[in-house]
């Protein structure tokens, strides 16, 4: 048996978590924050057989797509620690999912 830690964005997460369940997969949802933009994110967790990891990391990839996002940035003008900093625009990449596979020597239900 495997352990899925899968970091998705919020805005996959929904469904992602329904094609998940749909293909018989359980899944637990946890709202987590990013540390690079430190946006929201979801961290989904789930339990799958050896023979079914393909199936639900397919799943994964299938769903959650890397896409561009324009954000501000803040550059400091002038000198000193008491700069000001000015807002500008750049272009991020975000999205995607970020997975771990881990093994898993005991699985109980109680």
């Amino acid at each position: 048996m495997k352990l899925i830690v899968a970091i998705v964005q919020d805005e996959d997460a929904g469904r992602l978590v329904s094609a998940l369940m749909d293909k018989g997969f359980g899944v637990t949802k946890l709202a987590t924050t990013g540390g690079f933009l430190r946006a929201g994110n979801t961290t989904l967790i789930s339990g799958v057989e050896d023979e079914k990891l393909n199936d639900a990391l397919g799943i994964i990839e299938k769903i959650c797509k890397s896409r561009e996002q324009i954000t501000a940035s803040t550059t400091p003008m002038g000198g000193g620690a008491g700069g000001v900093y000015v807002p500008y625009p750049i272009r991020v990449t975000v999205g995607g999912a970020t997975v771990f596979v881990l093994e898993v020597s005991q699985f109980l239900k109680v």
